[in-house]
């Protein structure tokens, strides 16, 4: 089948384009010649509307145990916390067409998988937790070769099917078991005696050595401490220039000056970024409203727990492999610590340069629900929207940032590159997050206008890999009657497998599964036809 999308703005700074141009459509690609005497199946007007490829969102906790948990911890909160049936539907309908797991505890990847193969319409991949695992500890108290941990690193990707791996405050999720309750940077933690620092350089180096295409993405210590912008500084400089995301980095900018020993370090973080070229960022931006924390930082959520909106908490361990805790929480606009979040992580997006070294999240549902960032969008663009809002939060907030002074505002080809084609580049994702011949046809249409918040939240028209999924910010209703169901995007790197002979002792003697039944096989994770598998870059030695 052949579609025209005829005579619309095509904003794709992945390839420099904006520019009025036709999109041609064919078998669910993007395709520069529909050969000869081709007449379209269909013929879209996009005239005077603005064309990009669909949305990404590289850190957003839809599925897997501790979404779950949160489901029942809090039914009555599903507009906060929905189901996976209806996850696909409101990303889609906002234009949205792959978002990523980024918290998926590799003894729950089965779950977690099945879970995602759940949400209809589209594309999924998750990032499996390590660094608070036995194994790797161990592996590096044993003072073992980087090859050997590049190696397990390697073939626990593989047998959880991730995209990426993402650590939790390095170390501090072990340490909480032995009933440490905190664990600075360079603080040797209990039994292993590994620091926080030594546990992010050795993950880094190991994909670095894989030639994974996504850094490391770092959960750092101290989450939502008062002063931890040092524990974060640390946290750049304890990388060595290796390639390394920093995520919700609004949560780990806080200066404790002032008298209430709380204050904005944006400043200082985004000076940070912007000198570190092997940095990227998520920003994690607080959103004011009703959520539910969820985290994998036992640690940071016991903490949190005394502050629980409604008063319910629950924390888990899983097979010693990684932990969760869940606090409900409401964001308030006069609370002097919510207003001043707020503004740290506006303040963030804003004063860090490089757009395309900086994702749009709120975390979801830590920060704010994914069905918030049309109004964040429109914060970022629109200086007297933020300006007004800026006059609704708590006094005292207001005047500890410097948010009102700041004159930037968002272009659309700068939103595009923080919602579609930086992720995409920063995922590794060769055919998506731009409109060039050979991309997949994941593709938004939308009416401009002063209003950037009603522009995001419903497009006029969203294609997925090719077909009509939604109209006017709402799915197409035999759409709904049957979704069509996206891909899982995988990361498989090469490695020496000869460390599965000291998995299945390891197993064997510590975990309830044994390894071969603990590795997901492809068919586990959707249809074959649907499991999209991104080449890493030679392995390093």
């Amino acid at each position: 089948m052949l579609t025209l999308l005829k005579g619309g703005r095509v904003v794709d700074p992945a390839n420099d384009v904006d520019a009025v141009r036709d999109v041609l459509i064919r078998d669910g690609r993007i395709v520069d010649d529909p050969g000869p005497g081709a007449r379209p199946d269909a013929t879209y007007d996009a005239t005077g509307m603005v064309v990009m490829a669909g949305g990404i969102d590289l850190h957003s906790h839809i599925a897997g145990g501790k979404m779950n948990l949160a489901r029942a911890l809090t039914p009555e909160m599903r507009g906060v916390i929905p189901p996976a049936a209806e996850v696909g539907l409101k990303y889609a309908a906002m234009g949205y067409t792959m978002a990523v797991e980024p918290a998926m505890v590799p003894s729950n990847a089965r779950q977690a998988h099945l879970e995602m193969a759940d949400i209809p319409i589209i594309d999924r991949g998750a990032y499996a937790m390590l660094g608070n695992d036995d194994f790797l500890l161990r592996l590096m108290l044993a003072r073992r070769d980087h090859r050997a941990i590049a190696d397990y690193v390697g073939t626990m990707m593989a047998a959880t099917r991730a995209l990426g791996v993402k650590v939790v405050n390095p170390g501090g999720i072990s340490a909480f078991k032995f009933n440490t309750r905190k664990l600075e940077l360079d603080e040797a933690g209990p039994f292993y005696g590994q620091t926080p620092r030594a546990v992010l350089h050795t993950l880094a180096r190991a994909l670095q050595t894989l030639g994974v295409p996504h850094p490391l993405h770092v959960h750092c210590s101290n989450l939502g401490i008062p002063g931890n912008v040092d524990t974060t500084l640390g946290t750049i400089a304890g990388a060595e220039g290796l390639p390394v995301h920093l995520t919700h980095l609004q949560f780990h900018s806080y200066g404790a000056e002032g008298d209430r020993k709380f204050s904005s370090a944006a400043s200082r973080i985004a000076e940070a970024v912007n000198a570190a070229k092997n940095v990227s960022i998520d920003v994690g931006q607080v959103m004011f409203g009703q959520t539910v924390t969820a985290s994998a930082d036992t640690m940071a959520q016991y903490r949190n727990s005394r502050f629980a909106r409604p008063a319910k908490f629950v924390c888990m361990d899983i097979e010693c492999d990684g932990g969760c805790g869940l606090v409900p929480f409401r964001y308030r606009s006069r609370d002097f610590v919510n207003a001043l979040q707020w503004a740290i992580g506006l303040e963030l997006f804003l004063l860090v340069d490089d757009p395309w070294r900086v994702a749009l999240t709120t975390d979801h549902p830590n920060g704010g629900v994914f069905t918030s960032y049309p109004r964040l969008i429109r914060l970022l663009m629109d200086k007297s929207f933020r300006d007004d809002a800026l006059q609704q939060i708590e006094p005292h907030a207001r005047a500890a940032t410097q948010l009102g002074a700041i004159k930037r505002e968002y272009t659309l080809r700068e939103i595009a590159i923080l919602t579609r084609a930086g992720p995409a580049r920063l995922l590794g994702l060769k055919d998506r997050g731009h409109l060039a011949p050979g991309a997949a046809a994941d593709i938004t249409v939308y009416r401009p206008g002063d209003d950037a918040e009603a522009m995001f939240a419903a497009p006029a028209l969203v294609f997925k890999d090719g077909g009509l999924v939604a109209r006017d910010g709402k799915v197409l209703d035999d759409v709904l009657a049957e979704p069509p169901r996206g891909a899982t995007h995988v990361v498989r790197p090469d490695r020496d497998r000869a460390i599965e002979r000291e998995l299945r002792d390891w197993h064997d003697r510590h975990m309830l599964l044994s390894f071969d039944r603990f590795a997901l096989r492809d068919d586990e994770v959707g249809s074959q036809d649907r499991l999209v598998l991104h080449p890493c870059r030679p392995r390093a030695m």
